[in-house]
């Protein structure tokens, strides 16, 4: 247990005057998206659930390996599939517009001499594999890493019908959060068509889902199972891997440090 105070560690309510003097050592950037999530769940649940998991795993890492990582506000600019422009309010952002986010807040925080930054990624429709390696390209000293927090822990040691959006585990962890912000009064049942093509269904290939004839309330798997104590046990596990991985990542002095000698 570190006995220091503990640094401030959410930039979205933090002020300069709070971390002018602390040396953090990485910075985690949650991405989410806006899009609606069935129709009992906030248009940004992507961006404020992978903020809420970044900011309790970064309190962790700190109480358990003296980690200073800050979390940066989250980013709601998400990728989406046909049939998502059409409903209200849901906003489809270019993969180069998301490259272009992600690099100038690469080259900011390389600027200020931070090397480390792990992506929180909170939505399905996001990838961030081939900008990363853009990037490593440019910036060889700058460590990135991406993950999606809700695969972290295995869905079903904690639910009983995980689904796929704005389902049991969604629902319970933002009733977990932010309860105030949950709609279970409206919520659809969830119900889903799958591909007819025996093939797409072993996914020989893959192709973007047509959300309209996929779902007809936005959602993919039943909420209504959903409780903020099942919410609040996951968050927790997600989080204590997270704050792992921090707690490994800062005795890590170079790229070179990740590998070990022998593969097998």
């Amino acid at each position: 247990m570190n006995n220091e105070q503990q640094p401030a560690v959410d930039l979205a309510a933090s002020t300069y005057g709070m971390v002018r003097d602390t040396e953090y050592d990485m910075a985690i950037l949650p991405w989410g998206a806006t899009e609606p999530h069935n129709q009992h769940l906030p248009y940004l649940t992507d961006a404020i659930l992978s903020h809420d998991v970044a900011v309790d795993a970064a309190r962790l890492a700190w109480e358990q390996g003296g980690v200073r990582a800050m979390v940066l506000p989250p980013v709601a600019m998400g990728a989406q599939n046909p049939g998502q422009r059409e409903l209200h309010f849901c906003v489809h952002y270019r993969q180069y517009t998301q490259s272009a986010i992600l690099r100038d807040t690469v080259e900011s925080l390389q600027h200020q001499g931070m090397n480390r930054l792990l992506i929180v990624n909170g939505h399905g429709g996001n990838s961030f594999k081939g900008f990363i390696r853009d990037l490593a390209v440019d910036y060889p000293d700058m460590l990135i890493l991406s993950s999606e927090w809700f695969t972290v822990c295995p869905a079903r040691d904690f639910f009983d019908q995980p689904g796929d959006h704005a389902d049991e585990l969604e629902t319970s962890v933002m009733l977990h959060y932010h309860p105030e912000l949950v709609r279970m009064d409206l919520a659809g049942e969830g119900r889903a068509h799958g591909f007819a093509l025996p093939s797409l269904q072993r996914k020989t290939a893959w192709l973007p889902r047509h959300w309209n004839l996929v779902t007809e309330d936005t959602g993919i798997g039943n909420p209504r199972l959903a409780t903020a104590e099942k919410g609040a046990r996951f968050a927790r596990a997600v989080a204590e891997r997270y704050a792992r991985l921090l707690i490994e990542l800062k005795n890590v002095a170079a790229v070179p440090d990740l590998y070990a000698q022998d593969f097998l």
